[in-house]
């Protein structure tokens, strides 16, 4: 029997999933795919060369643009390659960063004809309050979602091209329709979308609504970047739309505005994002 391909978006429940027990082999997406230059269904050379580019600049080089292609095609590489009749497990939340990028996996996995994809998307879960998202579960209650796996139906990956689109544009027009829908093939997408929305640079001051957040935190005096995770977190309402590389792009935002409204100490000019040689306990925050 072939084993499932389980793909989820964070190192943390990789590490998690590959302790569960359960058969197959893991892959971590790492894109923050509602960012950024990018287009609809799968990326061709430019747009992963514009895409490196972006997150090269946004990581003041913690990223470089060779190293986000390489790892960009290594993950498009594993989907292309999957035959088909083997199954696909997408672990995602309900959340802004997992469901675009949800959207998109799914766009791209119809056009490979893969079968069976299946998903499991928890939105809430027993005991856990508030439930922001897959990483809080431990290793035995990770491995009891399994069983809530659903096959993705045909209407669910027409919906996600529909949604893919609207993200890869960053059209408001688009993303608004989305988020007024009701009854979707895919529950989590409008109020997704509605994150989105509230993510947009605020007219008068220039800054999303993570960034705003970020600014309050790091001016409270939450100076570690842990520190700053844990503050933000603990003032989002669920479910938590961002993981710590998104959060690391809004403080890096910050430090790059002009006059720069944060500094950032350390062994980079800016937070790195992805993997990196620099620890992060080697960083500082300060307001300016």
């Amino acid at each position: 029997m072939t084993t499932p391909l389980h793909i989820t978006s964070g190192d943390s429940v990789g590490d998690k999933l590959a302790r569960t027990g359960l058969p197959g082999e893991i892959l971590v997406w790492r894109d923050v795919l509602y960012e950024g230059p990018r287009r609809p269904n799968w990326p061709d050379d430019d747009i992963i060369a514009a895409r490196a580019a972006f997150i090269e600049a946004s990581t003041d080089g913690g990223m470089t643009r060779q190293q986000v292609a390489a790892e960009m095609r290594r993950q498009y590489g594993r989907i292309a390659a999957i035959p088909r009749g083997r199954p696909v497990v997408l672990w995602f939340d309900a959340c802004l960063f997992d469901q675009s990028m949800l959207v998109h996996l799914l766009a791209c996995l119809h056009e490979t004809n893969a079968s069976p994809v299946e998903l499991i998307c928890i939105a809430a879960f027993p005991g856990i309050e508030p439930y922001h998202g897959l990483g809080q579960l431990g290793v035995a209650q990770l491995a009891g979602c399994y069983g809530s796996r659903r096959v993705v139906t045909d209407e669910q990956f027409r919906y996600a091209a529909k949604a893919d689109h609207a993200f890869a544009t960053g059209c408001t027009e688009l993303m608004a329709a989305l988020a007024r829908g009701t009854d979707t093939p895919i529950p989590w997408v409008p109020s997704a979308a509605a994150r989105w929305l509230q993510a947009q640079p605020d007219p008068v001051t220039g800054m999303g609504r993570l960034e705003q957040m970020a600014l309050e935190a790091i001016r409270k005096g939450h100076t570690t970047p842990t520190t700053i995770f844990k503050a933000v977190s603990a003032a989002e309402e669920p479910p938590q739309y961002w993981g710590d590389t998104t959060l690391w792009a809004a403080v890096n935002r910050l430090a790059g505005r002009n006059p720069p409204l944060v500094r950032i100490e350390g062994p980079a000019r800016r937070l790195p994002q992805w993997h990196s040689e620099h620890p992060l306990d080697d960083f500082r925050v300060h307001a300016n």
